[in-house]
């Protein structure tokens, strides 16, 4: 394992979570809120934000099974990776021309750039398998995930004050929010650079142009398709992830919108939101030692078990102290069970074939992303009660971890043609 190239892949969720936490999670729903001023309620603006979160999937489930195929076909994740990364840095820093009002601009760098979040994403979790050995991925995964919490976490700390101390700057405070925009896009390029620079793939043995690698990547992705009723475990766990990897990015997108919504302060909203960060990042690497120990699949299902609360006690919230515990519990088991999600993934496809997989399950994962911000969307819309809105995102949990009790990891191992690296103590006792 080559570790310079381990530790650029590790820096670049260092570099894109700055996006995750500033942009997506913290400072940008309340100023989306915000933007069009008088002319909609809280409520009505909420809605608008899931629904732009739902066009900006809708656009990941048409792009990213395409581009997964091409990446495995012409070696070209790292260079893809570049382009939506630089998609989503770019909208980054538009963002600091939005004013009141410009409600259209607003919508349109944000699907921009959860594109180009997302997109990149896709990228990078399929470099895992190329640059780490199948028994360390578990651990690496979860680096990535803790190293990010920090970088995140950081950068939005010094948001924080450029924010809430504005004046200290000589700035007001919208001024200190769209400088905070730019902070997020000139991190996310600078630490990507390690990763653009020593990742290095291994050229394809007959170059082919765009469009012939296109044509087979419609091909292979036919060829995915068809032989995934080989892998009847791989297609479990993907219903699986459907419902609770959409139960999840529901709650970091929607989270502050919704204590907007609901009369929290914006400083509290924040503020919880970064110590969220900081608790995630040791936890995030316990969830790594803990799958190591007791298998990846019941340290999942321990993870959901407290989304399910976090759900249901989040319909009860009603103060500044409230957010701050459930941030603090989102702490302990966000980064945790991404990772784990993620590698027990890794452990059910094809070597050689991540790109190609990662980006069919691109079309479960970012369609799962459309629907859990429009059921808080239409429910919060139509009912006029966004309580109601973030109770209804308790049932992708459910629904999730029900699915999940019927994957068996060590068979879906065999499936794969790789046999198992590590018996999950979970697998005995479910059939598949």
């Amino acid at each position: 394992m080559d570790r310079k190239k381990v530790r650029a892949w590790i820096l670049y969720d260092w570099a894109n979570s700055a996006y995750a936490t500033t942009m997506m999670a913290a400072v940008l729903p309340i100023f989306f809120v915000n933007v069009p001023g008088k002319l909609v309620g809280d409520t009505a603006a909420a809605s608008y934000w899931a629904y732009t979160q739902s066009a900006a999937m809708l656009v990941l489930v048409v792009l990213s099974p395409i581009l997964g195929a091409v990446a495995d076909v012409s070696r070209s994740k790292v260079r893809l990776l570049a382009v939506f990364m630089g998609i989503g840095v770019l909208s980054t820093a538009l963002y600091t021309l939005v004013g009141e009002g410009d409600m259209t601009l607003a919508i349109w760098l944000t699907l921009l750039g959860v594109v180009g979040f997302n997109g990149s994403l896709t990228f990078y979790d399929a470099l895992l398998g190329d640059i780490v050995p199948k028994d360390k991925r578990d651990r690496v995964s979860a680096q990535g995930y803790a190293y990010g919490y920090l970088g995140g976490g950081l950068l939005l700390a010094i948001n924080i004050v450029m924010i809430e101390q504005h004046e200290w700057f000589g700035l007001t405070k919208t001024d200190g929010t769209r400088l905070a925009f730019l902070s997020v896009a000139v991190w996310w390029l600078l630490f990507s650079l390690p990763l653009l620079r020593r990742v290095k793939e291994t050229a394809p043995e007959t170059a082919m142009k765009a469009g012939v690698a296109v044509k087979l990547a419609f091909q292979r992705l036919g060829n995915t398709f068809r032989h995934l009723r080989h892998y009847p475990e791989l297609l479990k766990y993907l219903a699986a992830f459907w419902f609770f990897s959409d139960g999840i990015g529901t709650i970091i997108k929607m989270a502050t919108v919704y204590g907007e919504t609901i009369g929290i302060g914006t400083f509290h909203l924040i503020l919880a939101l970064l110590i969220t960060q900081f608790v995630g990042l040791p936890f995030s690497l316990l969830f790594g030692r803990l799958a190591e120990r007791f298998g990846a699949k019941s340290s999942l299902y321990a993870a959901l078990g407290v989304y399910v609360g976090i759900t249901i006690l989040g319909y009860f919230m009603t103060s500044a102290w409230h957010f701050y515990a459930l941030a603090g519990l989102v702490g302990v088991v966000q980064g945790g069970s991404q990772a784990l999600a993620r590698s027990i993934f890794i452990r059910l496809i094809p070597e050689g074939r991540f790109a190609e997989y990662f980006g069919f399950m691109s079309i479960w994962s970012k369609f799962a992303g459309i629907v859990g911000p429009l059921v808080f969307g239409i429910v919060t819309q139509l009912m006029g009660s966004s309580r109601l809105g973030i109770l209804a995102v308790v049932a992708f949990f459910i629904i999730g971890i029900g699915l999940l009790t019927t994957v068996n990891i060590a068979k879906g191992e065999r499936e794969a043609g790789r046999g198992p690296v590590r018996a999950d103590p979970q697998a005995p006792s479910v059939t598949g």
